[in-house]
């Protein structure tokens, strides 16, 4: 209990300050909490435990007590950590959640040829996809990890703060590859090739899709950068999307179901996730101006909407008027933007990748696990 203790006390002390890591969110967190909270009571428990094994493993509580001396300093690792923990208003672990009501959706496979017996079930799921549902969420906070290593151009050669971010960018790459590595221990453990090679390309295509994303992260590229939403859709599709369709199909696959089914499970993974990230790129747009200041990438869909449609060189020539001393004037730009369709654009699209997620599922038999999956879908449409 002593050592139980200990490892936990080393990642609450991550716990305190402001909370600002976000990865499945809605403007009205109220309606989202409890969506999410009734789908956990469908599954069996709150999907906040999914990592708690790994979290409590030796290797990661010595992990928390080297990370532990960040805090003071502003290496982003420590709100990554933070967010993993807690957060008041979202629940970070939607990946596991949304494969683990999959799973219940499906049911059992009627194939007769498949192995599998209903009574190994537990509240309606196997265990293989429960341990699914769990590397997902290890391979997410891996890369989440991963990426918040922080560029050292940007500081000065100054003995402390140069050094607090060297010590936090070697804790984020040997944290995310244990978390990796757990990730990749467990997915050989679920004996299945086909499964195996499905999380395996997810892998690789978070990989691809956050090099797309890393360059256009700059504001000097986006003044260049022509990228258009079908573009747009199918790098965001890479970075955001392709772990959580095949963790869903990889969860059809676990059951024995056919490809029919499979299919379906993928498509909702995808529409689902790029309906979220349309969301989430419309919040700077359609929240509240008296909310405090606003920024938003240069490359979020709203932008590149409305880039496609003023064309570049108006796009250029705004992008220079909302400059304040080389400085970009976020809220002077998003009063530019929202003059004309790209933010009604974004929306639009949001719709229809809801309503597509939604449309994948109605196959499955009525059940609060198809309701459930149906109410995350809207929830993500609503702005």
């Amino acid at each position: 209990m002593t050592v139980i203790w200990s490892r936990l006390s080393c990642i609450v002390l991550l716990n305190r300050g402001q909370r600002n890591i976000s990865l499945f969110s809605n403007t009205t967190p109220s309606n989202w909490n409890k969506v999410v909270s009734d789908a956990e009571k469908i599954v069996g428990y709150p999907t906040s435990f999914l990592s708690l094994r790994c979290l409590l493993s030796d290797e990661l509580s010595n992990a928390a007590m080297h990370v532990r001396k960040l805090v003071g300093t502003k290496h982003p690792l420590l709100n990554t950590a933070r967010g993993f923990v807690y957060d008041s208003r979202n629940n970070l672990q939607m990946r596991g959640l949304v494969v683990l009501l999959m799973s219940k959706a499906a049911g059992p496979s009627q194939h007769k040829a498949s192995d599998l017996l209903p009574q190994d079930m537990i509240s309606g799921i196997y265990p293989s996809q429960r341990n699914l549902a769990e590397i997902t969420e290890l391979i997410h906070t891996a890369f989440l990890v991963h990426r918040g290593i922080v560029n050292l151009k940007e500081w000065t050669n100054s003995d402390g703060p140069l050094k607090d971010m060297q010590f936090g960018n070697k804790m984020a790459v040997l944290s995310g590859d244990f978390l990796l590595a757990n990730a990749c221990t467990g997915l050989a453990q679920l004996n299945n090739t086909k499964v195996v090679e499905l999380i395996s390309s997810a892998i690789g295509d978070l990989v691809q899709g956050i090099y797309h994303e890393m360059p256009n992260s700059l504001e000097d590229k986006s003044l260049t950068d022509d990228i258009n939403m079908v573009t747009w859709e199918e790098q965001r599709f890479l970075s955001h999307g392709a772990l959580l369709a095949k963790s869903c199909q990889a969860a059809m696959e676990l059951a024995k179901h056919d490809k029919d089914a499979q299919g379906l499970a993928y498509k909702y993974g995808k529409h689902l996730s790029l309906g979220h990230k349309l969301n989430s790129d419309l919040q700077p747009f359609v929240k509240n101006s008296s909310a405090g200041p606003v920024t938003f990438s240069l490359n979020s869909a709203p932008v590149v909407f409305h880039r496609q449609i003023v064309g570049q060189e108006r796009w250029r020539h705004q992008l220079q008027q909302a400059k304040t001393i080389g400085t970009i004037d976020y809220t002077k730009l998003r009063s530019t933007i929202k003059l004309e369709e790209g933010v009604t654009s974004t929306m639009d699209l949001c719709r229809y990748h809801g309503n597509k997620a939604l449309e994948s599922i109605q196959c499955f038999p009525s059940s609060e696990a198809r309701s459930a999956l149906e109410n995350i879908a809207s929830t993500v449409t609503k702005f």
